[in-house]
């Protein structure tokens, strides 16, 4: 995929609670604040943050978290272009009963065109404010069944380890959530800074999952489910060789009819779709293992490693190396 056009940030607010997980939430402001130095620097500003990133609570005031400790807090709930929601640990009803001003802050952030991302239970505060109804998510693996049942309209996905649809993304765990950081770093602050802070961070982390593909939620943002059933089966053979025409056939459709209804939903003819897949996987690979292009390659789909390297270059406008080399760059 292309580099991600940069999107204005001045203030990213993550939100503490009672219960709240306090490592999950230190990750955040961690990662954040990281950036947020490099992005200053890149900007002629030295060490000075560029970004303000503030532990909130509903009420200003501190909570005691999962683990007994009192955490202190930098205010209350505010108006940021960025909203994390960190897990937490206990009765989610009594959350929501002791902080009512949650659910309709969440609901006004969104509305007001602000990221909002979660981690692991914190899925729970965006499916409460009714802002995933018919949009995919994902949660821890121990809370699937429970969430499934209490939000029967948001599309669980149990397989992916990260979702994002209309400005609201999900982690499963810890380490997805590093990776969808990342994704909220290059957006934000570009992809020199995301790279720097994956560099210092997470360069030997070995995930068993590829990470990403979060270009892709925006494009399930359609009401033809058959379609949508197409795009998860892509996602879980998109290394495979197969024909499309038995695609379409397999989901009940014609190969005419296929190609009409899919580039109506997604906004993409069916290769490209695919392409764009194999890139995006290609793209972790390089950047989070020393594989070979070869390798590489044939991982994604790609038989001819030549062919391979021109795709990869008509989508990213880089050679796969040249991709490696500018991710794993030293700064000077």
């Amino acid at each position: 995929m292309p580099e991600l056009s940069v999107s204005p940030l001045n203030r990213v607010s993550i939100l503490a609670t009672d219960g709240v997980f306090a490592s999950t939430l230190m990750q955040a402001r961690d990662f954040l604040h990281m950036a947020s130095l490099r992005f200053g620097r890149q900007e002629g500003l030295g060490l000075t943050p560029l970004l303000q990133t503030r532990i909130v609570s509903p009420d200003g005031q501190p909570v005691k978290a999962f683990s007994g400790d009192l955490l202190s807090v930098d205010g209350a709930l505010d108006d940021s272009e960025l909203v994390i929601v960190p897990a937490f640990w206990g009765d989610f009803d009594q959350l929501l009963e002791r902080y009512p001003q949650v659910v309709p802050w969440l609901r006004q952030r969104h509305a007001a065109g602000s990221a909002i991302s979660s981690e692991a239970t914190g899925v729970y505060w965006l499916a409460e404010a009714g802002l995933l109804d018919g949009k995919e998510a994902t949660t821890y693996w121990r809370f699937f069944d429970a969430f499934a049942a209490r939000y029967p309209a948001v599309l669980l996905n149990r397989e992916k380890h990260i979702t994002d649809a209309d400005n609201l993304y999900s982690a499963s765990g810890v380490t997805s959530s590093r990776d969808l950081y990342l994704y909220l770093i290059e957006r934000f602050c570009g992809s020199s800074v995301a790279q720097g802070v994956s560099r210092d961070i997470l360069f030997e982390v070995q995930r068993s999952y590829t990470p990403g593909r979060l270009g892709f939620g925006g494009q399930k943002l359609h009401h033809d489910p058959a379609i949508l059933q197409v795009q998860q089966w892509l996602e879980e053979h998109y290394a495979e060789k197969f024909r499309f025409e038995d695609v379409a056939r397999d989901h009940g459709m014609s190969i005419r009819n296929f190609m009409r209804r899919f580039q109506a939903a997604t906004g993409d003819k069916p290769l490209h779709y695919l392409q764009r897949l194999r890139i995006e996987t290609a793209r972790g690979l390089l950047s989070t293992t020393r594989k070979s292009i070869k390798t590489i390659s044939y991982e994604v789909g790609y038989d001819d490693a030549s062919f391979f390297a021109r795709l990869f270059r008509q989508h990213t406008k880089l050679s796969p190396n040249h991709f490696r080399n500018q991710y794993r760059r030293k700064e000077a």
